[in-house]
């Protein structure tokens, strides 16, 4: 633990969580350290996860012209996945780096660093809510079915990201992103070439909110020799910044080109909307960032619900056209 820090209580809240959150002041504190573990207390990373699911979802309504009574449980269904899957996926995170969040002033009233459940505890949490959210994944066609199967291997690779490469924004984007597909393959039947182009959309949005988020933990990160794309570009990060900020608008542009018939003119107008109101969001947090400023960088990072929330309002708009 970082010299000068203190050591968390086992039933105080969590450092970056909201002051006041529903897990510390109306659970059950039997179920608060799982609670935790899941970040119900810390909802942004669900909205992060959920967020592309429904830009699939309502781009494939856009382009099919066919929205369907199942279409509301995707929406659903999305959800609660999101909720389950973002749990098991950060108890998981939590499991494997065990060893290295007591070291870091931000992580270290964290459940399993604190003292508050064990590891052996923390992996049957994972298990429950990852077999939970396969049944709800067995609601859905056989290819949706096959890419869920497919989402673990990044959610079980990323952990371990941040130790060999410097690009570990890259694998969290290939997990929290792997929604854009599977509700498209849900509406549709089939992956198609402008869910791909939607999830790569979502990749480098992913690196952009969090290389923001990463650089409260730099000189943490730095100590205990962690890797993130915040050390990589250091005092560049505002160029990088705008790099993605340029791939995701773009990309996103190119997925609704892709997916709106030609002829749909008016559909087309109004769903590229979506990357253009994204873009401007992104735009004025890039002008907001202050890489010394630790909480600023926090509600900026929190800001991406809306950044990500423009496209699904409007690409739901769309398929009324």
């Amino acid at each position: 633990m970082p010299e000068g820090a203190q050591a968390p209580e086992t039933t105080g809240s969590v450092a970056d969580a909201y002051r006041g959150n529903w897990v510390d002041r109306y659970a059950p504190e039997f179920a608060k350290p799982y609670f935790r573990l899941s970040r119900l207390d810390r909802p942004i990373g669900t909205w992060l996860l959920l967020l592309p699911c429904w830009w699939g979802l309502f781009l494939a309504i856009a382009a099919t012209g066919e929205p369907r009574l199942f279409d509301a449980w995707i929406f659903i269904g999305c959800g609660l996945g999101a909720i389950l899957m973002r749990g098991a996926g950060c108890t998981w995170n939590d499991i494997t780096d065990r060893g290295i969040d007591g070291s870091v002033a931000r992580t270290a009233s964290r459940p399993i660093p604190s003292g508050a459940v064990s590891a052996t505890q923390a992996l049957a949490w994972a298990v429950a809510q990852s077999l939970t959210a396969f049944l709800i994944l067995l609601t859905f066609n056989w290819a949706t079915i096959g890419l869920g199967i497919l989402a673990l291997l990044p959610v079980a690779v990323y952990p371990f990201a941040k130790r060999f490469t410097w690009w570990p924004q890259i694998f969290l984007g290939l997990a929290f992103n792997w929604g854009a597909l599977l509700a498209w393959t849900a509406h549709t039947g089939s992956l198609g070439w402008p869910a791909v182009l939607l999830y790569v959309a979502g990749m480098a949005w992913t690196l952009f909110y969090d290389t923001i988020y990463a650089h409260q933990d730099r000189e943490d990160d730095a100590l205990i020799g962690v890797k993130s794309t915040a050390r990589l570009f250091g005092d560049a990060t505002p160029k990088a910044l705008a790099v993605f900020l340029c791939a995701a608008v773009t990309l996103m542009g190119l997925a609704v080109i892709a997916a709106i018939p030609r002829g749909e003119i008016a559909t087309m107008v109004v769903a590229l909307a979506g990357p253009w109101a994204m873009g401007w969001h992104m735009f004025w947090q890039l002008r907001q960032v202050d890489l010394n400023d630790h909480p600023l960088l926090l509600r900026l990072f929190r800001s991406n619900r809306d950044a990500g929330l423009l496209p699904v309002l409007i690409f739901a708009a769309a398929c009324l056209v």
